[in-house]
């Protein structure tokens, strides 16, 4: 069915203890089967913990994210391995190789021996890891170590994928790659969640974005649209447009 949603996120909230305000307060929104949704904010806006809690890493403290990955509704627990989830900061252990990593996260998954290493070869030859395969993580460079990240994330061959700021503080060759097979993952079928503070990116990736900020959902189209709605020339514009030039901690 065309237009189905996926994700389904229902009035969520989230409050830490000890703090006076909600990171998240009463967000609501849908994610497409399919679609590249890119979901941005300033610093401390609320971007990582609603996406922690939509990957069932925090739990919220109210409202409800539905998940339709074969088209009926299961609960979080039961599609955990059917998500993938590539954090901002880097979520490997660096005193084993590339391949060591994806083979120990991979056997995470229970995925059968033959299929892992067919995976982990794929993916080390697809992301330009395999002259450092076998070499520890704790040298590679900002991009490389970026990569295996990236690769991580994917190595359950996920339906629905989290990245957290997957470029950043990556050389231009990196960023690339990664923008490349994330298309391509996506022309595969793969629906994928993205945030970011480049927004030259993100206006060539997203198919829809959601701004939030102090914790709210402020925004949601696509780019066209926030363009003739907001009066906008691009993307930055739109983001500085609605939540201004203070700085944020």
């Amino acid at each position: 069915m065309k237009n189905q949603p996926i994700i389904i996120v229902d009035a969520i909230q989230k409050k830490y203890r000890n703090s006076a305000e909600f990171s998240v307060d009463q967000v609501s929104f849908e994610i497409i089967k399919g679609e590249k949704f890119g979901l941005f904010g300033p610093n401390g806006a609320g971007k990582t913990t609603l996406i922690s809690m939509m990957c069932g890493i925090i739990e919220q403290t109210s409202g409800e994210v539905h998940y339709f990955l074969e088209g009926t509704e299961q609960p979080i627990a039961k599609v955990l391995t059917k998500i993938g989830f590539v954090p901002q900061d880097f979520a490997l252990y660096p005193e084993l190789s590339a391949r060591q990593n994806l083979s120990y996260f991979g056997s995470l998954y229970e995925i059968p021996k033959n299929e892992l290493n067919s995976r982990i070869n794929f993916l080390l030859e697809t992301l330009g890891l395999v002259h450092v395969a076998d070499k520890k993580v704790a040298t590679f460079s900002g991009g490389m170590k970026r990569r295996v990240n990236l690769a991580i994330g994917i190595i359950n061959n996920p339906q629905v994928l989290f990245l957290d700021e997957p470029t950043v503080g990556v050389d231009v060759q990196s960023k690339m790659a990664i923008i490349k097979y994330l298309d391509y993952l996506n022309e595969q079928g793969m629906t994928i969640i993205y945030t970011s503070h480049h927004m030259k990116e993100a206006e060539e990736f997203c198919d829809r974005i959601a701004l939030i900020d102090h914790g709210k959902l402020i925004a949601l189209d696509h780019l066209e649209g926030i363009k003739t709605k907001y009066e906008v020339e691009d993307l930055e514009s739109f983001f500085i447009k609605l939540t201004g030039l203070a700085y944020r901690d």
